[in-house]
């Protein structure tokens, strides 16, 4: 199937999900589950096809700012499917449906130099699939970081707004907030032992600087977790320490991304 195919498909899966879930958030439709499901999988699996054709190559894998950035979209939508069956996030499908629509988008439109990972290096891809997890899972934390600031801010001053009717109360906001956190923690401890080992020169691969703002990422979160069981941090404080380590985490993988690729034009 041909890669425009694949793309239109797929935005006009992502479309009608974020038309129906923005239609159940405003009342006008009840949420059904199993409809939910459906067109996410079926988005899902246009969109993974539309990797298969863009960022698999003979030599391996193309890991550029766009093309991994389609990756990454995927993912945080076949984790935020999974949630959905047992926990209350549809509310984050508003956020995320448009956010692939809009990394396949400019997948498309846009072209810069080529970043080939062979498909023989298993551990830099084993490196970069946990990678890739961690800044997905941190994804998702921060949507629902800002869900959860404003429905703070909402509650405290009175405000039956729809944002208020239709999320979750507020502690199980926060305790979807800190599960998200959690895991992608582990995820990013393992992306930093893994290319530890398998990165052979952090400064001849532009990779310091990375390196470094993943790190100080952990420490944020960590922080956060610590201040969690110890202070009881949580609302509007909780948030904000997520926010903070996700643009941190978001400036170590595009930020440097996005000089060395598309500012200086450097492929590999």
């Amino acid at each position: 199937m041909g890669t425009l195919i694949l793309a239109v498909t797929s935005l006009f899966l992502y479309s009608v999900g974020t038309a129906l879930q923005a239609l159940h958030f405003r009342g006008r439709v009840q949420s059904n589950l199993a409809i939910t499901t459906l067109i996410g999988v079926l988005a899902l699996t246009s969109h993974g096809l539309l990797i298969a054709q863009t960022v698999h190559h003979d030599d391996g894998f193309d890991f550029s700012f766009f093309k991994s950035s389609v990756l990454i979209s995927w993912l945080i939508v076949f984790l935020l499917l999974g949630l959905n069956l047992k926990k209350p996030v549809q509310s984050l499908f508003l956020g995320v449906y448009p956010l692939a629509g809009l990394t396949i988008i400019l997948a498309l439109i846009t072209h810069g130099p080529s970043i080939l990972v062979s498909d023989q290096s298993y551990g830099m891809l084993s490196h970069i699939a946990l990678s890739v997890t961690a800044y997905s899972l941190f994804t998702l934390a921060a949507i629902q970081a800002v869900l959860l600031y404003f429905q703070n801010r909402q509650l405290k001053h009175n405000y039956n707004s729809l944002l208020v009717r239709n999320l979750p109360p507020l502690q199980t906001m926060e305790s979807l907030l800190f599960e998200m956190v959690w895991a992608g923690v582990v995820m990013l401890i393992l992306a930093i032992v893994t290319g530890a080992l398998f990165i052979e020169d952090l400064f001849a691969q532009n990779l310091a600087h990375k390196t470094l703002f993943s790190i100080l990422s952990l420490l944020v979160f960590v922080a956060l977790l610590i201040g969690r069981y110890t202070k009881g941090w949580r609302g509007i404080t909780a948030s904000r320490w997520t926010l903070a380590g996700s643009a941190l985490l978001m400036l170590a993988f595009y930020g440097s991304k996005f000089v060395l690729e598309l500012i200086f034009q450097r492929g590999g």
